[in-house]
């Protein structure tokens, strides 16, 4: 591979591996709060229970998402440096008010949040975890702005002097129409990854809580000991059968409800942002669309793809097996019978206006078409935690079944894998521009745009192998952590002391209990 495509690997596998964590950590940071204004609303030690509880797996994402983010600003000085001399007088502002806004909120607040537990008022340190979340939001909002110029840049001139876009409307970037529609729906499918790690989690204790109960109960009535269930777990070690079905009732079936309807909530908006976003995308970006529905010719009253079959990595072989008749015009306009230009209609118009003959500005078909389809495939992993939590603890029951249990924890992986889908089709439905042209405003698109491969560092392939291998080696390392670290403190479950209300200790204080969110290695 030459440097372009090492350098476009590099920053694939690590821009899609950092957004694992990201989706958990925006939508992670809400939830807790909410939880921890239940419990402070309402005195019930069972949501303070939940607020630690999860707190815990907020606090390990979070910190695994700041240390490969970091990585993310370095990608652009090593391997795209003329495409950071490109963007430079655009991107210094919202990233700035990223780090000096967003970061400054969630780092500040969220350790006044783990050490404040017994050192500031309640109110005060509920306050904390909210502005906690505001700050991640924030972050989000402030990082797609950035990312939505590059899909549709606005608020720029040209300087012919340093021959590059500089911002002459700040109000104009971050309010970017491309940002306005693709924030709600990252929101969304933040929201939507949290609810179904929260009540994936939430269905598999309240099986493993009620099987154990179960088999407790026949240990005792047989006094044989042999078939007690074992568990690491501190705060059930010595736990008496009513003592399980108790924190299954009482706390594991709220959180799960809870959290399954949130998981409904978060899917009806992206739903509604995602078909928004999209129609945006056929006006500003069309070929994008177009690759992602194969749709290699003007059409009038376009069909729908559901399966293609063939090549589909450019329209030579390209059979629709499956099609829904008008429903991509639809889709697109709102509209039926409305007429969509296809990939090479569109690849003809982009080579006269741009005179550039010889270049392709049709992106990977395959990667859209199936980005696109395996985003929505992997979603519907969340479809059945929300409805089959809800289902099965109604009327006041919870669930039993321990493979339903096993299910809902192999269902948790699903929602991180369409949001990624959906980045990977974003960015390479983009291709082959690093910043599309503007074919709607007054901007010179001859001139506001660049290539991809005219944004690379003129590095040697063999020093792109290596930072390569270094990432990737490093990145599986951490995720082998994040992955043990979730593990063990997800079966652990909530602590002994959790249910302890805290209160405000003078500077003498002897209390023996913790006093922040505590972990044991």
């Amino acid at each position: 591979m030459n440097a372009l495509d090492l350098s476009r690997w590099q920053f694939g596998i690590t821009t899609v591996y950092h957004f694992l964590f990201v989706p958990l950590t925006i939508g992670l940071a809400p939830m807790v709060a909410v939880m921890q204004t239940v419990w402070h609303t309402t005195g019930n030690e069972q949501w303070l229970r939940a607020t630690k509880f999860f707190g815990k797996l907020f606090l390990i994402n979070f910190a695994l998402g700041v240390a490969t983010g970091i990585v993310q600003e370095f990608q652009f000085g090593m391997n795209w440096s003329e495409y950071s001399r490109y963007v430079a007088d655009v991107f210094g502002a919202p990233l700035a008010l990223e780090g000096l806004i967003a970061f400054f909120l969630e780092s500040t607040f969220l350790g006044l949040w783990i050490f404040g537990w017994s050192r500031l008022p309640r109110r005060v340190h509920l306050a904390t975890i909210w502005l906690v979340a505001i700050g991640v939001t924030a972050s989000a909002y402030f990082i797609i702005a950035a990312n939505s110029w590059m899909q549709h840049p606005v608020g720029v001139t040209w300087d012919e002097a340093r021959n590059r876009p500089v911002m002459n409307n700040f109000w104009a970037v971050i309010t970017n129409n491309t940002t306005l529609a693709a924030f709600p729906h990252v929101i969304a499918g933040a929201w939507l990854t949290a609810a179904t790690f929260v009540g994936g989690i939430g269905i598999w204790w309240m099986s493993r809580n009620t099987w154990r109960a179960k088999r407790l109960r026949v240990a005792i009535d047989t006094g044989d000991t042999s078939g007690m269930p074992k568990t690491t777990s501190p705060s059930h070690i010595d736990a008496t059968p009513e003592d399980l079905e108790r924190d299954a009732h009482r706390l594991w079936r709220p959180v799960t409800r809870f959290a399954c309807w949130a998981a409904i909530v978060a899917g009806v908006l992206l739903f509604l942002t995602g078909d928004f976003q999209a129609q945006i995308m056929f006006k500003q970006q069309p070929t994008k669309m177009a690759s992602a529905e194969s749709l290699c010719n003007t059409q009038e009253n376009a069909g729908f793809s559901v399966l293609s079959i063939g090549r589909q990595n450019n329209c030579a072989d390209i059979d629709h097996v499956i099609e829904i008749p008008g429903m991509l015009s639809f889709l697109a306009t709102h509209r039926f019978g409305e007429t969509l230009q296809g990939v090479n209609q569109l690849q003809a118009q982009y080579q006269e206006a741009l005179n550039m003959p010889g270049q392709n500005f049709a992106p990977n078909l395959f990667v859209t078409y199936w980005g696109f389809r395996a985003m929505i495939t992997w979603a519907l992993g969340s479809v059945v935690v929300a409805f089959g939590g809800l289902w099965f603890t109604r009327r006041k029951k919870v669930v039993e079944s321990r493979r339903l249990g096993l299910l809902a924890l192999w269902m948790i992986p699903t929602p991180f894998l369409a949001n990624a889908s959906g980045w990977i089709f974003t960015e390479m439905g983009r291709q082959p521009w690093v910043v599309a042209p503007n074919w709607e405003n007054n901007l010179d698109p001859l001139r506001i745009h660049m290539l991809v491969s005219d944004g690379v560092s003129n590095h040697t392939p063999p020093i792109l192998w290596v930072t390569m291998i270094g990432f990737t080696l490093l990145y599986g390392g951490l995720g082998v952590v994040w992955f043990l670290l979730q593990r063990r403190y997800a079966i652990e479950g909530p602590a002994a002391y959790d249910h302890i209300a805290p209160e405000v200790e003078s500077d003498d204080s002897d209390s023996e209990e913790p006093t922040q969110l505590s972990f044991a290695y």
